[in-house]
């Protein structure tokens, strides 16, 4: 699939949103992905994830694991596509964390999978988490790069659609932004 038909996936579900949205990261933008439109439909699911698979099934990763609440839904559909075990972290105390027992060997080859990436805290807690157990993370993959290529994490990154998308610190908002009512969607 090329990114045409990925962004034109997000606009007929209505998941690419036009407005005034505060981000998880706390900054500001005119457009938001909100993922979980687009993944309510298995059919839909099923296509993204052969998609992000067929990117990453070369890394040998062993286990997907994916931060709760955006990565899960694309997360387990990757890993069952690659046919491996998924896992993934979750919120606890206000931060991320391996629960529900879910164990990570040492050296087991991981591959992070997430939604939408801005900045890339979650993703990073995640890899700090999978490396803490001793896991060897792989690749990160998700289905839209929001920073167009500039986040890193020191291992190799697939996604399904890169775009530079205008992100304001709350304080540096463009006249226009600042006169449409902000509205913060998604998990918190």
């Amino acid at each position: 699939m090329t990114e045409q038909e990925i962004l034109r996936i997000f606009r007929e579900t209505g998941a690419l949103l036009e407005g005034h949205f505060i981000l998880r990261s706390g900054w500001h933008s005119r457009q938001y992905f909100q993922c979980a439109l687009a993944l309510q439909s298995m059919p839909t699911v099923e296509k993204l994830g052969a998609e992000l698979a067929g990117k990453v099934r070369r890394l040998g990763a062993a286990t997907v694991v994916s931060p709760a609440m955006g990565g899960l839904v694309l997360g387990q559909e990757v890993a069952r596509q690659l046919g491996v075990r998924f896992i993934f972290v979750e919120k606890e105390e206000g931060k991320l964390a391996l629960r529900r027992g879910f164990k990570i060997a040492s050296g087991e080859k991981c591959l992070v999978v997430e939604d939408v990436v801005t900045k890339g805290g979650r993703v990073q807690e995640t890899l700090d988490i999978v490396r803490g157990q001793g896991g060897e993370v792989v690749g990160v993959a998700m289905a839209v790069d929001r920073s167009g290529g500039t986040v890193r994490f020191g291992v190799p990154m697939f996604s399904l659609l890169a775009l530079h998308v205008e992100a304001f610190e709350a304080d540096q908002l463009p006249p226009d932004l600042a006169a449409v009512p902000a509205v913060k969607p998604g998990s918190k």
